[in-house]
């Protein structure tokens, strides 16, 4: 399921963090576009992408051996990976690459139905650190599982779905339309409860092997949990703060129809 729109929530202010946030992506996922070319679109091998990959994405061995590669091999030369700034310092900068035009638009489209509310709610600055500190730990809870792997770790999916748990918290009764691709197209409605719980639990199923889908999947469903969770508990904690119940009210009895 892929999000197309929410119920707005009135007066809202410009989500002017959320539209810079996508547009740094969006700058980052076109450079990689001109360093790879057309192939890198639909997620195909591309030396050039892989060694940026190298280079600015997140290497959990780097981290956790505490030196950083230098140098690949293809063949009989060598390319330089070696990444302008600290292992550390990848771990934000993996937030704005992406795999391919399905990673990018993908994970976008969630951003851009789910950011702008959160922002609306925590205000610009706030929203930003709310953010990155949702990615950090995405990045770490990943790590966590997979320390001695040295595949570049890259993608937004981390921090939104800290944006995700927010949401869940905050606008549990919100109508989500979602785009269903399966053998069909079609476009339902769903409580965001109901959504985001079916999507975390998908997570979940995967992060833990089941069904055989992770193995082959190449995708780091520990980090779109360690996300989730992040930012229900970041969340909590705010509610809590300005004295405001966890959980939500429960809506007016007409609110279902």
């Amino acid at each position: 399921m892929i999000p197309s729109s929410d119920t707005d929530i009135q007066s809202h202010s410009r989500p002017t963090v959320n539209i810079v946030l996508i547009g740094i992506n969006a700058l980052v996922f076109l450079y990689a576009l001109q360093l790879a070319g057309s192939g890198y679109l639909w997620g195909g091998d591309s030396v050039e992408a892989f060694v940026f990959f190298l280079k600015w994405g997140f290497i959990p061995e780097e981290l956790s051996s505490g030196r950083s590669f230098t140098t690949l091999g293809l063949g009989i030369r060598a390319v330089d990976i070696e990444s302008a700034v600290p292992t550390w310092a990848t771990i934000f900068t993996s937030m704005f690459m992406h795999g391919g035009l399905f990673h990018f638009a993908g994970n976008m489209a969630f951003l851009w139905v789910f950011g702008d509310n959160i922002e609306h709610r925590l205000g610009h600055f706030k929203y930003l650190l709310f953010y990155l500190v949702s990615g950090v730990i995405a990045t770490l809870s990943h790590f966590a599982i997979d320390s001695d792997s040295q595949a570049p770790l890259v993608g937004a999916s981390g921090a939104i779905a800290g944006v995700m748990g927010a949401y869940l918290l905050l606008y549990p009764f919100n109508r989500i339309k979602a785009l269903v691709i399966f053998y069909f197209i079609t476009v339902i409605e769903l409580r965001a409860m109901v959504f985001l719980g079916i999507w975390f639990f998908l997570q979940i199923i995967n992060s833990l092997g089941f069904l055989g889908l992770s193995a082959g999947a190449n995708v780091a469903f520990m980090a779109h949990v360690g996300g989730f969770i992040a930012g229900v508990v970041l969340i909590a904690f705010f509610k809590i703060a300005i004295k405001e119940p966890i959980i939500p009210s429960r809506p007016p009895r007409n609110y279902w129809d």
